[in-house]
């Protein structure tokens, strides 16, 4: 099995509300990134990746995405678009979406994020793991702004998913936003109607559950206007 057999649900309803002030008209996904769309870059990597079936799980301004990607063709890509009724938070998206998502496992990512990493050695891992949840963690140099992730190494397992500590500077192994679910953690996802899949999903589930799959590869998340700024760097060798 490779990323080409499993469905991939991006998350991109979000508000945004950190990039208003740079990107007031504009939902985060279509931000503007050496000149092209967020959006593009994102599809790009997923199809060099050789992700196939993409469901785009849409909110805010879902018009400007579907327009887009009306003058846009990506003809290697099967894309569905589902629009969220209200703001329904990345556990009720994902939900909401499942009527729509035809395998098991299913990768499931934010929408504003990319990491340099081998999707098909995640996917490749989390089968041998024999879990229903893998998570794809990071490393970063200042974790404040993110929840931090207490993993056992040998065993290659999260045991904490600690909040967000704006004190808690230094660097942090953090979850990079993509994930791969099955099995039973659709049944968690199912009971939600609105919800976090951290809060609301992953910390509900046993210590030692989930597991953690550590990359060093370079971590894009566009979520501020700081980071937004960092992308063209990060984007042009990927």
């Amino acid at each position: 099995m490779g990323i080409s057999d499993i469905d991939v649900a991006v998350l991109a309803g979000g508000l945004g509300t950190r990039l208003q002030a740079v990107l007031p008209e504009t939902p985060k996904i279509l931000a503007p990134i050496g000149g092209k769309p967020f959006l593009e870059h994102l599809l790009g990597w997923l199809s060099r990746q050789g992700a196939h079936r993409i469901l785009l799980c849409l909110g805010y301004r879902a018009g400007h995405v579907r327009a887009f990607l009306q003058e846009h063709s990506f003809p290697e890509l099967d894309i569905e678009t589902i629009v969220e009724p209200e703001p329904l938070g990345t556990g009720g998206a994902v939900a909401f979406a499942l009527p729509h998502l035809r395998t098991d496992p299913v990768l499931v990512m934010n929408g504003d994020t990319i990491v340099d990493v081998d999707l098909n050695a995640f996917l490749a891992a989390h089968t041998t793991s024999g879990t229903d949840a893998s998570v794809l963690c990071v490393p970063v140099e200042d974790a404040a702004r993110y929840g931090r992730l207490e993993i056992d190494a040998n065993r290659q397992r999260v045991i904490r998913f600690a909040e967000k500590d704006s004190s808690a500077a230094g660097s942090a192994w953090i979850n990079g936003g993509i994930y791969l679910f099955g099995g039973k953690v659709f049944d968690g996802i199912a009971r939600l109607t609105k919800g976090s899949l951290e809060r609301d999903v992953l910390e509900k589930m046993p210590a030692g559950s989930i597991h953690a799959f550590q990359t060093e590869g370079r971590f894009l998340d566009i979520g501020t206007p700081e980071t937004l700024a960092l992308a063209p760097e990060v984007l042009t060798p990927l």
